[in-house]
């Protein structure tokens, strides 16, 4: 199989307001596209011409417009997702290619813009092409930048080999190739940042018989993202739940959380107990006179401590305290939403009795857990560090 590269030069400056699909198809057709072809357009001629557009005066408040959930934070940097689920440096907000005190801003659904190029110009050229929408992006664990798919039409986005036979004939269990991202990093070769060329054609893709597909299906779900944010914004973004989303939390999940809470050695002698059962979770909320939030949660996790009940050290307490922090925080890190009550020891004798338990320690509260609700919440600003900072 050989592929090649067909940059379109000599293409005007965009504006916006410009049909994109009747500038490119004469260039296009110049060159002599064929069937099958993808079209590779990036996605600052797409955002110029759709008036995705602002002043650069404007830069930090654009970003935080176009941001839905902060992963990582360095000084001015922002490393964001954007409402398409795209998770790249500024939520895309770029000044690279443009005039000066102008910014772009993503489209607002590239996939769409996609699909309304590869309609314009398949009729202009009477000829079936795909187009894809490209932007550069970082990745972590990479130095460098490469071009991604974010808008995508007419090609499949995905390609699943799975069970699919490999070279040597066994089945591939796990291969799923981004196929449209591929295309796009092959087009950043003749699409340089310096040399002027929006467009490119990129001929000869096998699509395996897949179906085209969109860009969208190439983000990540939450579900299935190991990695969604990092250690310092989680601990900005950890805030008491306002609710929950509906389902039941996995046990590995919760497991895995009360693993990472006592990983540090602080909770020896606990005791952590999970009622995730209707009829547990209603004995505990009665008993407690929980607020409708709580008692609406998939899970009650209550953790018992061997605190004295009168006056126990302050270091325990405080060892305490870090312990139910780390557990809300590593139920954070698997995208569960939590909750806090703490309970005094007749509150906490009151959990024992209505769960028939004992000789277990005296229980210190409740901790709500279940599925972050749809939408999330988004994380509340930092407050001004000259209010909070002091430097000698």
């Amino acid at each position: 199989m050989t592929v090649e590269l067909i940059p379109l030069v000599g293409l005007p400056e965009f504006e916006p307001g410009d049909d994109l699909g009747l500038i490119l198809a004469p260039a296009l057709r110049a060159v002599g596209v064929r069937a099958g072809d993808v079209v590779a357009v990036t996605q600052k001629i797409v955002s110029k011409a759709e008036g995705r557009l602002a002043a650069a005066a404007d830069r930090e408040a654009e970003v935080a417009a176009e941001t839905v959930r902060v992963v990582a934070r360095r000084g001015e940097l922002v490393i964001a997702q954007t409402r398409h689920g795209l998770i790249c440096a500024n939520a895309g907000v770029d000044a690279s290619n443009l005039q000066e005190g102008i910014l772009s801003l993503l489209p607002e659904d590239p996939d769409a813009s996609a699909e309304r190029l590869r309609a314009a110009l398949s009729t202009a050229l009477r000829v079936d092409m795909a187009v894809v929408v490209t932007d550069t992006f970082g990745r972590p664990w990479r130095e460098g930048v490469v071009n991604v798919a974010i808008g995508c039409a007419g090609l499949p986005s995905l390609l699943d080999l799975r069970g699919t036979p490999d070279h040597h004939g066994r089945a591939m269990e796990t291969t799923v190739v981004a196929l449209a991202d591929e295309v796009a990093a092959a087009s950043g070769l003749v699409m340089t940042k310096a040399a002027g060329v929006p467009v490119a054609i990129v001929r000869g893709v096998d699509r395996a018989g897949a179906p085209a597909g969109v860009a969208r299906d190439l983000v990540r779900a939450p579900a299935e993202d190991l990695f969604r944010e990092s250690s310092l914004q989680a601990v900005q973004s950890l805030e008491v739940a306002r609710g929950f989303g509906p389902g039941r939390l996995p046990r590995p999940v919760v497991e895995e959380a009360v693993r990472a809470a006592t990983a540090a050695g602080r909770a020896r002698g606990w005791r952590f107990v999970a009622v995730d059962s209707p009829a547990g979770r209603h004995r505990v909320a009665v008993a407690l006179a929980l607020d409708p939030t709580s008692a609406a949660a998939a899970l009650l996790l209550i953790p018992c401590a061997p605190l004295a009940e009168a006056n126990p050290p302050a270091t325990e307490l405080m060892a305490a305290g870090r312990t139910i922090q780390d557990l809300m925080l590593a139920l954070h890190a698997q995208g569960v939403a939590s909750a806090w009550t703490a309970v005094g020891p007749a509150e906490g004798r009151a959990i024992l009795d209505a769960l028939q338990l004992t000789g277990e320690p005296l229980p210190l509260g409740v901790v709500a857990a279940g599925p972050t609700p749809e939408g999330g919440a988004s994380p509340p600003r930092p407050p001004d560090l000259p209010d909070l900072l002091r430097w000698r």
